[in-house]
């Protein structure tokens, strides 16, 4: 029988990582960028590559993006220096991050005597994480950051021989601060600060563990030049990003400023359903363990701080309601670290790793349908198929536009080619042009469109959210020119 022993639990979970991490690897190449969040960021990340601004980030070309600082655009900028502008290039650092991580766990595990691959089955069974495994995003750097604070804290509290883990803990807030601002210090600094109260811990005990001096200015050098240079380079990025994205974004429901989108305003308490979705199975059998072991808990000191760890981001995200799902990805590494420590004396495991491939196996499942009937094209929230499919060549005077808004694929896929008609007047003009010219159009939008140009449109494809045109006035000048030669 499957799982009777441990080497054929250290078998499964062996195979089962391998596959899904090859699985989500190729995903990285296949499945084009996504609007809006995963394209925004590759477009801007592909804005850096080719403009080779590595200060200032940029939306469009000269338009500044003062939302995020620059760590995960860095990272992608970097990974098309190397391997050229594609999806998995664009990609491929978060990917790394999540291995690095995967490995580190892995390595933990080893040593509390569970499978190397006990922690990396774990992870890429949390939707969550599965997802971030891959995927563009400033989220994977900023859990990266929040995993390396965490654990090298609780190494140096331990008396760990290993002195670069002092370290450690201080370049993870320097990439923290430039993965995601101050919000480091807010969802790493009061757990460990709780814990240090709950266990007793001298403040003289802390100050002797960790080299604070060279450990602050280790800090800064790694944060503090570039927010420098962002606001020398672009004023006013600090007031915007400080306080309209770290107090406004969180605390004024449907914030109204912010300048690159709407706040995703969400119940209150939305957190902790997007948590129980997100990390299925394994957070509910840590809520479970937990609740059965209520009147120890706080008696293992290791237990504790992974609390700690896990449930603070939750709890402060609690009473704001512009949050997204993917606020609860750093907490899949403490549930993993839980689950690790309780590993060996888990009950039921057979059950608990057939459930927890659910997920990836619904992942693959819904990947394979889609690609062998054909469907996966359409049905990607992706500008990409549009394009490719009508063989657009911007090098030969081929011109895309969007109607009153062009997606952030559109964008990327057309090299920063693809542009805005906001109105009739500037449809004439282009309608006016001898050129070969598409337009793409929102299905939502396509009644905003008087019926005597939608006339002038052929449709030449579509997916599930927009349709592609090609302007008959080009039709009818290639043919009038062809009569005419004719004729001659």
């Amino acid at each position: 029988m499957p799982f009777k022993n441990y080497k054929n639990t250290s078998f499964y979970l062996t195979v089962s990582v391998l596959i899904i991490a090859l699985f989500r690897l190729i995903l990285t190449s296949v499945i084009p960028l996504l609007d809006k969040t995963e394209s925004r960021y590759a477009e801007i990340a592909r804005l850096m590559y080719e403009t080779k601004e590595w200060v200032v980030l940029q939306i469009d070309y000269g338009v500044p993006f003062w939302a995020k600082p620059p760590l995960s655009t860095w990272l992608s900028a970097l990974s098309f220096e190397t391997f050229g502008v594609s999806e998995m290039a664009v990609r491929f650092p978060s990917f790394l991050l999540a291995i690095i991580l995967i490995i580190l766990l892995g390595k933990m595990a080893k040593k509390e005597g569970v499978s190397f691959y006990l922690p990396a089955f774990i992870l890429l069974t949390m939707p969550e994480f599965l997802i971030h495994t891959g995927v563009v995003s400033t989220d994977s750097a900023l859990s990266f950051s929040i995993a390396l604070i965490m654990i090298s804290f609780w190494k140096a509290m331990q008396n760990e021989t290993k002195t670069f883990w002092k370290y450690l803990f201080f370049i993870g807030l320097g990439l923290g601060f430039l993965a995601k601002g101050p919000i480091i210090l807010i969802v790493t600094v009061p757990p460990i600060f709780l814990w240090i109260l709950l266990q007793k811990i001298s403040i003289k005990t802390v100050y002797t563990k960790l080299p604070w001096f060279i450990g602050i200015m280790l800090t800064a050098v790694i944060s503090i030049p570039w927010y420098i240079l962002a606001e020398q380079k672009s004023p006013g990025f600090l007031d915007y990003f400080i306080v309209g994205e770290h107090f406004n974004r969180f605390l004024v429901p449907g914030w109204k400023g912010d300048l690159y989108g709407s706040g995703h305003s969400q119940p209150l308490g939305m957190i902790w359903l997007f948590l129980l979705a997100f990390t299925f199975p394994w957070i509910q059998i840590v809520l479970y363990k937990l609740w059965k072991g209520r009147k120890t808990i706080f008696k293992d000191a290791y237990v504790t701080y992974l609390v700690f760890w896990l449930f603070w981001t939750p709890l402060f995200f609690t009473i704001s309601k512009n949050i997204l799902h993917t606020y609860i990805l750093p907490v899949t590494i403490p549930i993993a670290l839980l689950m690790m420590y309780w590993w060996k004396n888990q009950e039921k495991k057979r059950t608990i790793l057939w459930v927890s491939t659910i997920f990836p196996a619904l992942v693959m499942a819904t990947f394979f349908f889609g690609f062998l009937t054909g469907k996966l094209d359409f049905y990607m929230n992706s500008d990409k198929y549009l394009m490719e499919n009508q063989a657009i060549d911007f090098n030969n005077k081929e011109s895309l536009y969007y109607w009153k808004e062009k997606s952030y694929s559109g964008q990327f896929y057309s090299f920063g080619k693809a542009k805005t008609i906001l109105n009739t007047q500037a449809l004439d003009t282009v309608l006016e042009s001898e050129n070969k010219s598409f337009l793409i159009v929102s299905n939502r939008r396509k009644k905003e469109i008087p019926k005597e140009y939608q006339l002038q449109l052929k449709p030449l494809d579509s997916n599930y959210k927009s349709t592609l045109y090609l302007l008959k006035t080009w039709e009818t000048s290639v043919t009038t020119q062809m009569n005419n030669i004719k004729n001659k």
